[in-house]
């Protein structure tokens, strides 16, 4: 089992405060920062570009996770890619060929995610997963913050770990949407090892936001 890492979403932080934001979660031991990039096409909600993410990069040295919520995805992945994305994860609805997408993001050197929707089945990126760094299993409709934990998700994680175990691959599992202490257990027993968490880490106890990373770690 890989290491427990948090990839704390900043779309709970105080957006007036970003900057401020992202050094107080690096401070806080956070491994990643996840950044969540909505088109209000794909899904019903408008969020950041790639100038904001350039400038919020200059504030941080550990890995932007850029999650890209967009249709059509492929024409913009060289965007986000020069703002400064060090992982970015697209969803295989939002792309005419998944694979070309996948090598585009190869070609410029950035680790390459694909995000399971609740409904979308593992075998819409069973060919792929050899080439990929990073499964992104949503446990939440994507579009929006705040939303209740799906529960079946975790068979999803149950199962695309045994395909790893058995296929010896590398990649990560990632598990993003209503990720509090209790269900957080839950996803790491099923396989999952990086944890996204908005509300949770900036709200809970009061906004201890190192205290919170280390509760989300905790088996």
């Amino acid at each position: 089992m890989k290491k427990i890492q948090i990839s704390p979403s900043i779309l709970s932080a105080d957006f007036s405060q970003l900057g401020n934001e992202i050094k107080r979660l690096e401070e806080s031991g956070a491994d990643m920062i996840h950044v969540d990039v909505m088109d209000g096409h794909f899904v019903p909600n408008l969020t950041i570009g790639p100038p904001v993410i350039e400038a919020l990069k200059k504030q941080s040295s550990i890995p932007f996770d850029v999650h890209l919520m967009i249709s059509p995805v492929h024409k913009y992945i060289q965007d986000y890619a020069s703002a400064g994305a060090d992982i970015i994860t697209i969803h295989p609805e939002a792309t005419e060929d998944l694979n070309s997408s996948i090598t585009k993001i190869k070609k410029l050197n950035k680790k390459v995610g694909v995000s399971l929707n609740p409904q979308t089945k593992i075998d819409a990126i069973t060919e792929y997963l050899d080439k990929i760094d990073l499964v992104l299993i949503m446990s939440v409709n994507p579009g929006f913050g705040g939303q209740k934990f799906m529960p079946e998700v975790l068979d999803k994680i149950k199962d695309l770990n045994k395909i790893k175990e058995k296929k010896n691959f590398n990649f990560d599992i990632e598990i993003d949407g209503g990720i509090n202490f209790d269900n957080s257990k839950k996803a790491i027993q099923a396989g999952a090892n990086i944890l996204v968490s908005g509300t949770t880490i900036f709200k809970s106890n009061n906004g201890d936001i190192k205290k919170n990373i280390e509760l989300l770690k905790s088996k």
